[in-house]
């Protein structure tokens, strides 16, 4: 018989009806996970988690009185690994995608929730160091987004890089080849497709195979290549070129 290790949780939700949902199937599903508490809003959530100090928190992304990253940032002193529940929201899921953080949309599919509460459970029983509410917090308070970093999930554990270090991005079966500013290559596992949709401008896709970084170009020819700056030589196909050469006019 398997057994857990337990999991210490409190849910932060505004909404009644939501959190009843979530605390049923929390018992129903994901038998590891102990709620020890919940909130309704940030007033009462900043006490209570430095009150009960909890391992997990499941932590709705928009409330009264502020939103989940209000709560982060009133709550820095402690550490714990959050799973963020959201509506849709393209800005919030870009956000949480780039650090590369846990959460649940909106209804909640019950099995994402057991297929993030297994990636937390993995991370406590490895104890894994990677603080991501940090992450979180820092590119939600920096207006750049080259200054934002980026987590990237290797075969050996993760990296955190700042975007501006990201020369370009080379899709490479079920992998991306990440090219940086000190020459170093990471390979990452995570489609091309999924830095297509997170990363911002100046990231912008030339070729099926290629994203660059446009802050790196050096050169373009009529020929339908360009050449950054480390001397790399990409094709432009003929779908991206209007929107490529559109930054240089």
């Amino acid at each position: 018989m398997m057994t857990f290790q337990k999991i210490s949780a409190v849910i932060v939700e505004d909404e009644t009806a939501a959190r009843e949902v979530l605390r049923v199937y929390i018992s129903k599903y994901c038998p590891q996970v102990t709620i020890i508490g919940e909130a309704q809003n940030i007033k009462e959530a900043v006490p209570l988690l430095h009150e009960l100090q909890p391992q997990l928190v499941f932590l709705d992304v928009e409330m009264p009185f502020g939103n989940a990253f209000d709560v982060l940032e009133a709550c820095r002193d402690l550490q714990f690994e959050t799973i963020f529940v959201t509506a849709f929201s393209e800005y919030s899921l870009k956000a949480l995608n780039q650090s590369a953080a846990y959460y649940l949309l909106k209804p909640i599919s019950i099995e994402e929730l057991i297929l993030a509460v297994n990636k937390v459970q993995h991370q406590i029983q490895n104890q894994e160091i990677l603080n991501r509410n940090k992450i979180i917090l820092d590119n939600f308070r920096e207006p750049k987004p080259e200054k934002q970093q980026v987590i990237l999930p290797t075969l050996e554990g993760f990296e955190v890089v700042k975007m501006e270090d990201i020369v370009r991005l080379r899709g490479n079966g079920n992998f991306t080849d990440l090219y940086l500013t000190n020459g170093h290559k990471k390979m990452v596992c995570r489609f091309l497709k999924h830095f297509s949709e997170i990363l911002p401008l100046p990231f912008l896709r030339v070729h099926k195979s290629h994203i660059i970084n446009l802050h790196f170009v050096k050169s373009y020819n009529k020929g339908g290549f360009l050449t950054l700056h480390d001397g790399a030589e990409i094709e432009v196909s003929p779908t991206y070129k209007d929107e490529f050469l559109k930054h240089f006019r």
